[in-house]
């Protein structure tokens, strides 16, 4: 077979070896109009979902008994001693640390415990705490065990476990005759989380260097949406399926550029993210409505609606499920999109090679994160598959409560996105790719001849095909 030479530049062959040079510029240009227009649409949604300045009803267990919000003030313990229940110096102040204690014994119903306020009006003085233990219940449900000799002495349940020095936050109770008394809000955990976000930051800078830094500042960015578009444009009413696509699009768009840079690599995964963020909020609202589940299994949603009864539910249960899956389908989008590159850089012969060998790892990345994904929801759910383990209720009947079929809802949906978004960002990936068989389009270029042996063809940078065996 002949080949026409550099001087017959604007001859026109039809083997399958041009499609590459032609396929790379399309894709290329496809990408960047896509996530320019879902860019655009992403700034009107902003604008026009964005929160007002509106005041909120507050819920009862965060009112104080004025009708605002609870006002705290931190403290730390200086004592502890058993007595009796009922004191009526419970939360009162009183400048010494010397309070009068009623049947103080070491086996007293009630934990009386002398704290120091460190802040507020009544700086420096003490209150006093009371905690019923399990020696003061007056009797139990039927049917439930009795406590044993070591539960006796323990605090009784939702009930804090204090000790001296701990650190806690008490709420301000305004009383009637002006004098304002103080309870259990809190424990202080400001100091530790500090200290555990340095830990987190860290490491993944030591380890992730430069880019590592660079994700942490987008996962800031993220946690600034979610406070300051995300939540108050939902409670101000707007539709929480609205905002959270908008909110995702937006976290995705800083968050991937900002940690792994502006290139064809990265577009493709974003591209591939938000495509099966659509998946995954089609398949979110398809499991809802086939599994018929409200979401009002749990207390905060309940509250939620007795006192912003102009949020969907339902709404904010497929908000919450599209917000859910964004860490794992930028981990698998990442990794595919990555995978692709490096394989046509390390020598696969066409963009059909390159999708099979990331597919290869893709079906790796995806069984190890379908277990993350399932086993993540199972161990958030775990206390509430013990009290159903107990009921004595068939298996069939608890895994289909409503708190449980959320779960597994979301297991469903996250999992069927991550099996798709897989094939959907290589097939982009590999479109953007430039493999070793393949050659730059422009004017006048065409494909090389074949070598005659199987020998490495020379490529564009001083990088060698792979043998064509």
């Amino acid at each position: 077979m002949s080949h026409p030479g550099r001087g017959h530049g604007h001859g026109h062959s039809h083997n399958l070896s041009e499609i590459p040079a032609v396929l790379s510029p399309l894709a290329r240009w496809f990408v960047i109009a896509t996530l320019s227009a879902i860019g655009v649409g992403v700034v009107v949604g902003a604008v026009v979902l964005w929160p007002s300045d509106g005041e909120h009803s507050i819920p009862m267990q965060f009112r104080s008994a004025d009708g605002g919000s609870i006002q705290t003030v931190d403290a730390h313990v200086v004592d502890t001693q058993r007595a009796d229940c009922l004191n009526p110096l419970t939360g009162t102040v009183q400048d010494g640390a010397e309070f009068q204690l009623p049947g103080a014994s070491p086996t007293g119903p009630c934990i009386a415990a002398t704290v120091q306020l460190d802040d507020g009006d009544d700086r420096g003085r003490h209150t006093l705490l009371e905690i019923p233990t399990n020696r003061a219940q007056s009797g139990s449900e039927p049917g439930a065990l009795a406590p044993s000799a070591d539960q006796l002495d323990q605090p009784q349940a939702g009930q804090p476990t204090l000790a001296v020095g701990d650190k806690i936050r008490l709420s301000v109770v305004p009383g009637p005759d002006g004098n304002t008394r103080y309870t259990f809000f809190d424990y202080q955990r400001t100091v530790s989380t500090i200290i555990w976000a340095l830990l987190f930051v860290g490491a993944v800078v030591l380890v992730a260097a430069w880019r590592g830094l660079r994700s942490i500042i987008g996962l800031v960015f993220a946690f600034l949406v979610l406070g300051i578009f995300t939540l108050p444009a939902i409670l101000d009413g707007k539709s929480p399926v609205a905002v959270a696509v908008v909110s995702s699009a937006a976290i995705l768009f800083v968050v991937l550029y900002l940690a792994h840079g502006i290139s064809l690599r990265t577009s493709s995964a974003l591209l591939g993210t938000l495509m099966s963020l659509v998946l995954a909020g089609v398949l979110s609202w398809l499991s809802i409505e086939t599994m018929h589940i409200t979401g009002l299994s749990g207390d905060q949603t309940v509250n939620l609606q007795v006192y912003q009864s102009s949020i969907s539910i339902s709404g904010l249960l497929l908000a919450g499920f599209i917000i859910g899956t964004l860490g794992v389908l930028n981990d698998v989008t990442i990794t595919q999109a990555s995978a692709a590159f490096e394989l046509a850089a390390a020598g696969e012969p066409t963009r059909l090679a390159t999708f099979r060998a990331a597919m290869r790892v893709g079906r790796d990345h995806i069984a190890s994160t379908v277990y993350t994904l399932v086993f993540a929801y199972a161990g958030s759910a775990l206390p509430l598959l013990l009290l159903f383990s107990v009921a004595q209720q068939p298996f069939g009947s608890l895994v289909t409560t409503d708190a449980i079929a959320v779960e597994l809802a979301r297991s469903f949906v996250g999992g069927i996105a991550i099996a798709l978004s897989v094939p959907l960002t290589t097939v982009i990936a590999a479109a953007l790719t430039r493999p070793a068989g393949a050659t730059p389009a422009g004017p006048g270029s065409e494909p090389p001849p074949p070598p005659p042996a199987p020998t490495a063809t020379p490529r564009p940078g001083g990088r060698h095909a792979r043998p064509d065996l």
